[in-house]
């Protein structure tokens, strides 16, 4: 087993050069761009029960610039766990990954966060009418762009590659499932199309 940063070392060595000087403290006008055009990110964070990893998505440049520093992520009506929100509270440490459909290279970005329930900010996110719920403002401590090797690797964005829905179960039936068998699966699954699009914003 591997129990220290030596032994990680002398299997990897030292990071190139260029892997270190793209981390900065801030983002530049190349990695502000990555985030406006990003409709899917992963939000990271940590709480008193453990660890959350939660995909937010919207039209690109949901995520506002407030400046080089500052990013405003508004939360939309979701399953009213709010991991990431308790986490928060209890820890501020955040960790976002940018996501780019067609694009290999990611943005990560860690920071600190705090949660606003303004009504001037929450109005300024609507859609449809509807305000965000709160706005998670992000203090930008680290951001650097991840190499697209993952991607390549995977080649997720190749839609030969797409998995078809029909092979995994449907919503419902994981619900059934989990429900022990007492779960009505297919009207579930019959009223989701309508049921999502209707409690987006």
């Amino acid at each position: 087993m591997i129990d220290s940063i030596e032994a990680l070392e002398a299997i990897y060595g030292q990071p190139h050069e260029r892997a270190v000087r793209k981390q900065i403290d801030f983002l530049n006008e190349d990695y502000q761009a990555m985030v406006r055009l990003s409709p899917l990110l992963v939000v990271s964070s940590v709480g008193i029960d453990g660890l959350d990893n939660s995909p937010r998505g919207d039209t690109p440049g949901f995520v506002r610039i407030i400046d080089e520093r500052t990013l405003a992520l508004p939360d939309r009506p979701g399953n009213n766990r709010i991991d990431t929100l308790r986490n928060v509270l209890h820890d501020p440490r955040v960790s976002l990954l940018f996501i780019i459909p067609g694009i290999g290279e990611t943005l990560r970005v860690n920071g600190t966060a705090t949660i606003s329930a303004d009504p001037e900010l929450l109005e300024s996110f609507a859609v449809n009418g509807k305000p965000a719920r709160t706005v998670l403002l992000v203090n930008v401590e680290a951001a650097f762009f991840h190499c697209a090797k993952a991607f390549v690797r995977s080649d997720v964005w190749n839609p030969e590659s797409h998995v078809p829905r029909s092979a995994l179960p449907s919503a419902g039936a994981f619900h059934k499932r989990l429900n022990d068998g007492q779960f009505d699966a297919e009207t579930y699954d019959r009223e989701a199309p309508a049921r999502v699009q209707n409690s987006l914003y």
